[in-house]
C-alpha cells in the first residue's frame, strides 16, 4: 500500500541520515516529501536509488494527507511546526528534545519500551530520546529485567555530530588550522575543541549539570524506570561520528558478567565485543555506520555488592537519531496502523 511521508530538517546531519535509513531498510513509502527552511527550499538531497529530492518550503507545506512526519528541525521549529503536522492528521516522531517529557508524548526505544507507543493517540506526537540516552537504555534494559538497576553512573563521550553539520566543520577547521598555525575559531563550541575535550554539553542548570546530563537522567527513569537512580557527566570530545559511554551499574541482586554477557548477546540490535586483550573492544569510529549498539569491557565492579561496569559504543547519527526514528515508524505501522 505505502505510506505518505514528510522529512522534517531534511537538509541537516539526522535528516539525511533519516532518508538513507528509510531507504537501506526498503521502508514501505507511497510517497515522500522533504522539507526545511526557506534558506534551503529548492535545493537537493539524495535518497537512496531515487536519487535526489528537491527540498520544499516547511512553511508553506500543507500535512493534510500525510501518514508520518520524521522531524528534526531543531527544537524551537518542532515545537512550531509538529503540532500543526499532527492537527493535520499525521504522526509525527520528533527528534528533538522539546516534546521528550511531556507527559502525554511517549517517549520511544523499541528494543526497550515499545508498549509505551500505544500513548501517541493522545497528541499525535511520538519522541525520540537523546542520542546518548538511546544507546545505554537499550543496553540497560535486559539488565535491568534481569537484577533490577537501582543506580546508574555514567560519563559520556560525544561526537562533534551531535551538535550538527557547523560543529563537525568547526572541528575539521580547528584541526587543519592548528597544523599551519591559523588562529582558533570557536563559534559552536565554548573552548577549542580540536586536541582538546570539553565537559559541557548544552546549558548549564543551577545545579551544576548541563542540559544534556539532565536529559539522560529523566530520559531514562520515563522509558526504564522511575526509580533508578543516574548520575551523568557529559563530555564533547573530537570525533565526527560515534559516542562512547563508560556506564557503571549498581543492582539490587546478582547479575554476573557471564550472565550480563548472554542477556546482551541475545538482546536484537546489541553487539557484543568483549575480548580481554589488545582491540578486543569497539571504539566510535568502528561504530560509525554501523546500526548496532557495542558492548565491550564488562567487568565486575568491586565498589558495590551487585555491579558492572560497560563500554558503550554507537553511531549516534543512526541509532542515536535516524535509525531509531524510522523503527518507531516501523513499529508504528505494524503495531497500530496495519
Amino acid at each position: 500500500m505505502g505510506h505518505k511521508i514528510a522529512v522534517m530538517g531534511a537538509t541537516g546531519a539526522v535528516g539525511r541520515e533519516v532518508l538513507t535509513t528509510l531507504s537501506e531498510r526498503g521502508f514501505d513509502i507511497k510517497d515522500i516529501t522533504v522539507l526545511a527552511s526557506s534558506r534551503s527550499a529548492g535545493t537537493n538531497v539524495s535518497y537512496g536509488d531515487v536519487g535526489e529530492l528537491t527540498v520544499q518550503n516547511l512553511a508553506d507545506f500543507d500535512f493534510k494527507g500525510t501518514d508520518i512526519v520524521l522531524s528534526s528541525p531543531g527544537g524551537a521549529v518542532s515545537a512550531e511546526y509538529s503540532p500543526k503536522a499532527a492537527a493535520a492528521g499525521a504522526i509525527v516522531i520528533d527528534n528533538t528534545s522539546h516534546f521528550r517529557m511531556d507527559p502525554d508524548v511517549p517517549l520511544i526505544v523499541p528494543e526497550v519500551n515499545p508498549e509505551d507507543l500505544a500513548g501517541y493517540k493522545k497528541r499525535n506526537i511520538i519522541a525520540n530520546p537523546n542520542c546518548s540516552t538511546i544507546q545505554m537504555v537499550h543496553v540497560l534494559k535486559p539488565l535491568h529485567d534481569a537484577g533490577v538497576i537501582k543506580r546508574v553512573v555514567v560519563s559520556t563521550y560525544q561526537a562533534v555530530s551531535g551538535s550538527g553539520k557547523d560543529a563537525m566543520d568547526e572541528l575539521f577547521n580547528q584541526t587543519r588550522g592548528i597544523f599551519v598555525n591559523d588562529p582558533v575559531v570557536k563559534e559552536c563550541f565554548t573552548k577549542q575543541i580540536a586536541f582538546n575535550v570539553i565537559p559541557h554539553i548544552d546549558v548549564f542548570m543551577d545545579d551544576g549539570y548541563t542540559k544534556e546530563e539532565w536529559k539522560m537522567m529523566v530520559e531514562t527513569k520515563k522509558i526504564l524506570d522511575p526509580k533508578i537512580k543516574v548520575t551523568a557527566t557529559c563530555v564533547r570530545v573530537p570525533v565526527f561520528i560515534g559516542h562512547a559511554e563508560a556506564v557503571s551499574v549498581e543492582f539490587e541482586k546478582e547479575v554476573t558478567v557471564e550472565k550480563a554477557r548472554e542477556l546482551l548477546k541475545d538482546t536484537p540490535g546489541i553487539t557484543v565485543i568483549d575480548h580481554r586483550q589488545d582491540e578486543g573492544y569497539v571504539t566510535p569510529q568502528e561504530a560509525a555506520g554501523e546500526d548496532a549498539t557495542f558492548v565491550s569491557r564488562i567487568r565486575a565492579d568491586s565498589t558495590v555488592d551487585y555491579g558492572l561496569n560497560l563500554w558503550v559504543v554507537a553511531d549516534n547519527l543512526r541509532k542515536g537519531a535516524a535509525l531509531n526514528a524510522v523503527q518507531i515508524a516501523e513499529l508504528l505501522i505494524k503495531d497500530h496502523l496495519s
